[in-house]
């Protein structure tokens, strides 16, 4: 069956969601604007695309062995967070996405993803390089059973990149005291949502929009703002459904599961105790040092393949989780012809560079 066009796809898939969500307009116009920016930022922004596109132009890796998989996962998809002993952690941070998927597919869109980016000269490297760093990675994290990246006695290179990224206190608080104050429709469930990860006794708090992210640009996302014992704290809920995989693979009918607590906390990780799933929101404490790095905060003097090493192993400490199907994932990639990751991520990202002249 012939894939529609990218100005199709995109009306079917915000049709589909409306139907299982609230959309906020304003943001959805302001993703469709992002979109239009790069091919990078329209790779993050479009999951649902790359859901349809991937199984035709990569057909010989979807028989890949399955695993709870990211799904959406990009160079972008990082971050940092404290874990439940205040340690700063380093690792994916969004799983929005996350489902049963051929583990071929979050190595491919990673690789993607870093391809992308090198052809916007955010990155460096050569796409050989680039796909050699994410796979060795991979196989060396599964090979040693995993192990999360916590950056306090161990990778001092990589706890130099995650401070240099981590926003200014100060100029957190005041963007966060800039946002707008949502007055009414706050869905009741939201205010439960965030209240339930706020201090006891419950202090005073206000509720502001906060525009965010590209692939989860237009749901709702609500963040309940409070001074506690000397500062402001924030509490964000962010409204879910299920993965776009699943819209692309036409197996959307019914009740589905959100897998977002799952595949965090299957994962051979140290999790943030503050990333909870209440109900279809996923809720999460705000603060300067749990963000997103992006790739313009990152020093200009870095070691390009040494973190693509480290997404790679990343990745592998999310895949060891699906403990059931690890020993199929390192046969089939034993198998594997050489070059198989740059060909692959090569030819997605000319798919997806197509997909996006389209769409400009």
């Amino acid at each position: 069956m012939k894939t529609p066009g990218i100005k199709k796809a995109t009306k079917d898939y915000e049709a589909w969601l409306g139907e299982r969500t609230t959309l906020v307009q304003a943001d959805l116009e302001a993703k469709h604007q992002m979109m239009a920016q790069g091919a990078f930022a329209f790779l993050r922004g479009t999951f649902y695309r790359w859901s349809q596109t991937w199984p035709q132009v990569c057909a010989h890796l979807t028989q890949t062995p399955p695993v709870l998989a990211v799904g959406d996962l990009h160079v972008e998809n990082f971050g940092t967070w404290r874990d439940s002993d205040g340690r700063l952690v380093w690792g994916v941070n969004d799983f929005d996405e996350a489902y049963s998927m051929p583990y071929a597919n979050d190595l491919v869109r990673l690789a993607t993803s870093a391809i992308l980016a090198v052809q916007e000269n955010h990155l460096s490297l050569k796409p050989e390089e680039v796909c050699g760093a994410v796979l060795a990675g991979y196989q060396e994290g599964l090979a040693a059973g995993g192990r999360a990246f916590v950056l306090a006695e161990h990778h001092a290179w990589l706890r130099q990149i995650a401070r240099g990224a981590l926003s200014d206190p100060v100029t957190f608080w005041q963007k966060m005291d800039k946002l707008a104050e949502v007055k009414e429709g706050v869905p009741a469930s939201a205010r439960e949502a965030m209240e339930s990860l706020l201090p006891d006794p419950q202090p005073e708090y206000r509720v502001v929009h906060r525009r965010a992210g590209v692939g989860s640009l237009g749901h709702q996302r609500f963040v309940a703002v409070a001074d506690w014992c000397g500062g402001e704290i924030a509490r964000e809920a962010k409204a879910l459904v299920p993965s776009a995989y699943l819209w692309a693979i036409g197996e959307d009918k019914g009740p589905i599961e959100i897998l977002y607590q799952a595949i965090i906390t299957q994962a051979r990780r140290a999790c943030d105790p503050f990333v909870q799933l209440r109900g279809m929101w996923i809720v999460r404490r705000l603060a300067p040092d749990c963000s997103r790095v992006a790739l313009e905060s990152l020093p200009a003097e870095r070691d390009e393949a040494r973190l693509l090493h480290a997404m790679g192993w990343e990745t592998a400490n999310i895949h060891l989780g699906s403990r059931e199907t690890v020993g199929a994932v390192r046969r089939n990639l034993e198998r594997q012809p050489k070059d198989w990751l740059r060909k692959a991520a090569e030819k997605m990202a000319q798919a997806t560079q197509a997909d996006w002249e389209a769409w400009k």
